[in-house]
């Protein structure tokens, strides 16, 4: 038996309440280590005399990654407390007790002292994480305002280009505005959205609005604090929640408070709002977009015009804070997206959450974060994150063949058991951003490893986001080519891939239950053929996923109705799946 691969900790992924009554125990072995594992729980209280450790109840082998497998007990407890350990038994036949004090054997003595079990004390509902239950419901879809659509030409900025007349550089404006969404609400509401994540929104000098200069105005190009009310309102109409994306790492060099601080150095009352580490504040340009070196002060990575707010300070929390209070209780959103949100330190952030959470209930905040993100989503700072690392995973196999199924497998897993399930459910799944090449286009134009890779991520735990034009076939490159000007005219709409996409999300939303609360089950994942059968259990029904990754047609049993498909071809009980085709179908789950 591996014992250095046993790990547990409690209060954490591997102990948590799941809801006000349950307790989800989760425990870590080393790959096909152990024969089985049990769990040994009961009141703490009463352990000497109703001696529970003798009624173990068999944990369930749940994931595996390349090195450990994961196991899962879900249990009650009437007064609300819970004295817990495990009884191991590898497939060497060594029988081990672990707990709170380590390895002992399983010795009766041993097992009737309560020291030597983890403990959740008490059922606190108040600790537990939790997220608003609409968010599990959402499909969203990421507008960045300047290029989406231009409902008012008069509000263009000096100028502004005609729509779509040229590939979009880092300087160009194209006119589009919060008029140009609201004219096109009901094309969304068509789709099946019902979020929206706009990129920022607020007064600043770029096309991307990333430098704010006045996070309590509407930037001019985009309309004025009337048309986003409205904008609000008849999201709202239509069952359409609304994201902003808030700014808070740093703020732009034409804000009044950094330009404060260049003209009067040290003197000046917002010195200790930035990082500056020697006056005065320069640096050297260097070639290149936003590049700089030699900088005396802190910045968003090294972009000089982006000086790094002191949130350490309370005049600058009180700033931001008073930000987040106003955009909700006066316009009524109901997310945050929070612009590179691991670089802010975590006792702002829970101050951030307690404001949020006492301006509006069931309000959602959403971190960027492109790495692991265990230290941020523990219940009292946010909801989720972009979930960059998991999609990234499926993006390596799927599209740029960088990895194989097995390496894929074992990230989407480990990622999963990062954080507690209703964490999960509300992780941010997004294949394609403002920040990234479109899928389109790194799928070399191959709609259907598009729909094969957008119909796996869909069906995945957390929400599903849809990057503004994709649904059209819209591509691009890396920033800023990958932040087109939407096609508009239906002539040259990629229409199919519209009404594929429309059925997809048609499906997420139907199959919400199953696809936020099911289990995930991988059948299949073979490197040999490119097959993967991929299931999420729930109760008695089943939701699998047939997906043909390799070179040639499979063929599949057909033991379910189909909801959804592509390449495949139906023949009696079985289906032919071809190259980037898959199939989704709804199956009854058999009993035990």
């Amino acid at each position: 038996m591996n014992k250095a691969a046993i790990y547990h900790r409690p209060d954490s992924e591997y102990a948590y309440l799941y809801d006000k009554d349950t307790m989800h125990i989760r425990l870590r072995t080393a790959k096909g280590d152990m024969e089985q594992v049990w769990l040994l729980h009961g009141d703490p209280y009463d352990l000497y005399f109703k001696h529970w450790y003798k009624s173990p109840l068999r944990m369930t082998k749940i994931l595996s990654t390349d090195c450990c497998d994961y196991w899962l007990a879900k249990v009650t407890s009437q007064s609300r407390r819970l004295s817990y350990g495990f009884f191991l038994k590898g497939i060497d036949d060594t029988e081990i007790f672990f707990g709170d004090r380590g390895f002992l054997p399983l010795e009766e003595p041993l097992l009737q002292d309560t020291n030597n079990y983890f403990r959740m004390p008490y059922f606190h509902e108040i600790d537990r994480c939790k997220a608003p239950d609409w968010v599990r419901k959402t499909v969203w879809y990421q507008i960045f305002p300047e290029r989406f659509a231009n409902g008012d030409p008069d509000n263009d900025p000096k100028g502004t280009l005609p729509w779509g007349s040229v590939s979009p550089g880092h300087d160009d404006f194209f006119g589009g505005d919060l008029q140009g969404v609201i004219d096109h609400l009901d094309y969304l509401l068509d789709l099946g959205i019902n979020g929206i994540y706009f990129c920022p929104i607020f007064k600043a000098h770029s096309n991307h609005k990333y430098d704010t200069i006045d996070y309590f105005k509407i930037d001019p190009a985009f309309g004025d604090e009337t048309v986003f009310k409205q904008l609000v309102e008849e999201c709202h109409k239509r069952g359409i929640k609304v994201m902003l994306d808030a700014v808070f790492n740093h703020i732009g060099d034409r804000s009044p408070q950094w330009k404060d601080v260049l003209k009067n150095g040290a003197d000046s009352r917002y010195a200790d709002w930035f990082h500056v580490n020697e006056f005065p504040a320069t640096y050297q340009e260097e070639e290149g977009v936003d590049i700089a070196s030699h900088l005396t002060y802190d910045t968003f990575a090294f972009t000089p015009h982006m000086p790094k707010l002191n949130t350490a300070n309370p005049e600058v929390q009180e700033y931001l804070l008073s930000i987040a209070r106003f955009w909700i209780e006066k316009y009524d959103i109901d997310a945050w997206r929070l612009d590179v949100a691991n670089e802010i330190d975590h006792t702002f952030w829970k101050k951030f959450r307690k404001v949020c959470n006492n301006s509006k209930k069931n309000f959602y905040i959403l971190g960027e974060a492109w790495n692991s993100s265990q230290s941020w989503l523990q219940g009292d700072e946010f909801h989720a994150v972009m979930n960059y690392v998991y999609t990234d995973a499926i993006l390596k196999y799927f599209v740029k063949r960088k990895i194989s199924v097995h390496t894929m497998v074992g990230r989407i897993n480990n990622q999963l058991m990062l954080y507690r399930d209703q964490t999960n459910q509300v992780q941010f799944n997004i294949l394609d951003s403002h920040d990234t090449p479109r899928l389109l286009t790194d799928a070399n134009g191959d709609k259907d490893l598009m729909k094969q890779v957008m119909a796996f991520t869909y069906i995945q735990p957390g929400v599903p986001c849809l990057f503004y034009g994709d649904e059209v076939g819209l591509t691009g490159g890396m920033d800023p080519d990958c932040r087109q000007c939407m096609i508009w005219e239906e002539g040259k709409q990629d229409r199919r891939l519209f009404q594929f996409v429309k059925k997809l999300i048609a499906v997420r939303r139907s199959q919400q239950k199953i696809l936020s609360e099911g289990t995930v089950h991988w059948a299949e994942a073979s490197e040999e053929s490119g097959i993967i059968i991929y299931e999420r259990i729930y109760g008695d029904t089943i939701l699998r996923g047939v997906f043909n990754t390799g070179e040639h047609s499979e063929t599949a049993d057909l033991n379910g109705e189909v909801i959804l498909d592509n390449l495949a071809k139906v023949s009696g009980q079985t289906v032919n799946i071809e190259k980037n085709g898959f199939v989704l179908m709804i199956l009854p789950n058999p009993p035990g």
